[in-house]
């Protein structure tokens, strides 16, 4: 039988202290000294790496058991500090001193029998609970002012390298990228997060530690404001504007989330009919359905009671097919198209810098509004749940008017080319219609239409703007214009050249 057996109890507050070991041997070293010389028989060790703000310590409520079981005669603690911070846990420890139990610390001479050393261990208590709570309220205070500083205090998600205190995150040159593109994909509206996650390990996207990025992780970075430059507080929900990089653009970050929102759904259809959905009914708006009858595909409204007409898809084939052969245009417009987007473009500096203006007033405006907000809320004019919804939506409008700032020039140096490749575009929409597959036919008709309508028993067909302009434009001579004549631009070519600036 072991003469005065004992617990001993050592606690580290962090994992870096629990893996060097230095602040463990420190007090186990401590412990065997001080048995040694009281004669006392250590029978079991318990080990905490669990900071003691922290009230129902695992390690240190099975101790608590134990010794209220009667398997030891008490326990050593190396300092008053290491068993208790938080008052709750030391009302326990008193609560063995009063039946019984003996606690004694290992470099502090305090006797727990005595009423002075009662009330000495009391004083440390309270000193010490004082301590954690203002080291856990300054612990905030920096966690905070990191955060409104722009700077993230914890690890970097996926697609991020930490870059040390004080310093903003980077972006992966490896994982950076293939978080970009589980973004772009899942945007699409074809990826589930099952496929997506398993496509991501393939192509070699990993989270902490190496490991591959799983479906709840993945969900959890689709959703993180983050990758668009900005930082979230998960508690208030405020957020706040980030200094590092962003991965993907604020407009992806919305496709992404109306995905997830289940506001864009990829159907998958039986019947893969040319115009399903493409179709819609004038009277009840609801899309037509294909049904075949007689060898030959029919489109009809569902809708009870409903007065439209069936419509053959030939004859929706057809009428298609008219409408792109009168887009085409002929020699003279070409020559004309031509010459005015030269001339516009020459002055592409001038209209660049005005849209530069005029998107540097919107941030200036929205940082003043801002300004205001708070101190409309130090005033105590709006409340807090005001001022963070209000705050937050300032900052996306703020976020995206940047990201236009960042990309005006670029869009409109390249205006010259995207209303050649729109020319060209229309020039070739009935002979590529003609050769197109299915799928193809139904993505030109989509660029080309806005919406197809069922009107009795014609076809009515809204065009996009840019292919509005062309299809209503007035009829101009074939052949070369005459040079003597003054050459008046037709509203239209200017229509189109603006169209394709903004």
């Amino acid at each position: 039988m072991i003469v005065n057996p004992y617990f001993s109890y050592i606690r580290v507050s962090t994992l870096k202290q629990g893996q060097t070991g230095t602040s463990l041997a420190e007090q186990q070293s401590a412990i065997g000294r001080y048995a040694e010389r009281a004669g006392l028989t250590i029978v079991r060790e318990f080990e905490e790496r669990e900071t003691a703000a922290k009230q129902g310590r695992p390690v240190f409520n099975d101790m608590l058991k134990a010794l209220k079981a009667g398997k030891a005669r008490g326990v050593i603690i190396h300092k008053i500090d290491r068993s208790a911070r938080n008052l709750q846990d030391w009302v326990q420890l008193q609560q063995l001193t009063d039946n019984g139990i003996e606690i004694h610390f290992a470099n502090e001479s305090i006797d727990l029998q005595s009423r002075g050393g009662r009330l000495s261990a009391d004083i440390q208590a309270v000193v010490a609970a004082d301590y954690i709570r203002n080291l856990r309220e300054e612990t905030r205070k920096g966690f905070y002012g990191r955060i409104k500083q722009g700077l993230y205090p914890r690890p970097a998600p996926p697609g991020y390298l930490d870059c040390g205190k004080g310093k903003p995150k980077a972006i992966d040159p490896v994982n950076g990228p293939l978080v970009r593109r589980a973004f772009e994909l899942y945007a699409t509206g074809r990826w589930g997060l099952v496929d997506l996650a398993d496509h991501m390990k393939q192509l070699g996207l990993r989270g902490k530690k190496g490991k591959p990025i799983r479906v709840n992780g993945l969900s959890i970075f689709l959703h993180n404001i983050f990758y668009c430059g900005l930082v979230r507080l998960k508690i208030s929900g405020e957020i706040y504007e980030g200094q590092h990089e962003p991965i993907i653009s604020k407009k992806l970050f919305d496709q992404v989330q109306d995905v997830l929102a289940g506001k864009t759904v990829e159907r998958h259809y039986q019947h893969s009919y040319l115009f399903r959905r493409l179709i819609t009914c004038v009277d009840c708006h609801m899309s037509l359905v294909g049904e075949m009858q007689k060898g030959s595909v029919y489109y009809r409204c569902h809708t009870r009671r409903c007065p439209q007409k069936t419509l053959r898809e030939d004859l929706i084939n057809e009428r298609i097919e008219e409408l792109l052969r009168t887009l085409k245009f002929n020699d003279a417009e070409l020559e004309y198209v031509r010459d005015e987007v030269k001339r516009s473009y020459s002055t592409i500096n001038e209209f660049v810098e005005s849209r530069r203006k005029g998107l540097q007033l919107q941030i200036d405006q929205s940082q003043t509004r801002l300004t205001k907000l708070t101190d409309m809320y130090i005033d105590g004019t709006v409340d807090q749940e005001m001022y963070i919804r209000k705050k937050n939506d300032l900052l996306l409008q703020e976020t995206e008017a940047k990201e236009k700032l960042k990309n005006t020039g670029v869009g409109e140096q390249l205006a010259s080319k995207r209303i050649e490749e729109f020319v060209e575009l229309v020039n070739n929409a009935y002979s590529s219609y003609k050769k197109a597959f299915p799928d193809e036919k139904r993505e030109l008709i989509k660029i080309i239409s806005s919406n197809l309508e069922l009107s009795g028993k014609s076809l009515v067909i809204k065009l996009h703007f840019p292919f509005q302009i062309v299809s209503e434009r007035q009829p101009f001579p074939a052949g070369a214009p005459q040079r003597d004549v003054p050459r008046t631009v037709p509203a239209w070519i200017s229509q189109l050249i603006e169209y394709f600036k903004s």
